[in-house]
């Protein structure tokens, strides 16, 4: 079975970070320091969200990466749709016995279920939003979300409605 690759989960972060850093560009380094990856690859996440509409960069010094949308307005779905370069989530093997009845019809049965696999995770995808995920990791961290390396301390206050979106 083919698995969504950590892309999904490297924007989710990426996003969310620029959702609590909502009133400044975010440097590509900034966020790679709190995904805990190379720049370059916080770089490519952000070249597609910037290509699918989610995010605004500006070049040069004092530049960086911005929403281009409020939280509540893109969805997992959105950013699944954004960074996933495969349409399918999963794969069938290749070339099962045509001569069997079951190496004959397996491909048609599977690709139906995995279809409708494939269909429900992007319902549930587009049921949660970048403010449903900020929400969640503020609750998660007790209400304060740690900005180490970057302020030292906590910014509860920043990642409050106002900063994440004000859906409920």
């Amino acid at each position: 079975m083919s698995t969504i690759s950590s892309r999904v989960a490297v924007a989710v972060h990426v996003l969310a970070y620029l959702a609590w850093r909502r009133e400044e560009p975010v440097t590509s380094e900034r966020i790679a320091s709190s995904v805990n990856t190379n720049p370059v690859v916080v770089r490519r996440i952000v070249g597609a969200l910037r290509n699918a509409g989610i995010v605004n960069v500006q070049p040069g010094v004092g530049g960086g990466a911005q929403l281009a949308r409020e939280p509540d307005r893109i969805t997992m779905l959105d950013v699944y749709r954004a960074v996933e370069e495969k349409e399918d989530l999963f794969a069938v093997h290749a070339d099962p016995c045509r001569n069997c009845d079951i190496g004959s019809n397996i491909r048609g049965v599977l690709q139906d279920v995995f279809c409708q696999a494939h269909q429900a995770m992007q319902s549930v995808l587009a049921d949660v939003t970048i403010a449903d995920v900020g929400r969640e990791v503020r609750t998660r961290a007790g209400g304060c979300v740690e900005s180490k390396p970057h302020s030292g301390g906590c910014v509860e206050a920043e990642l409050g409605a106002a900063a994440v979106g004000g859906r409920a």
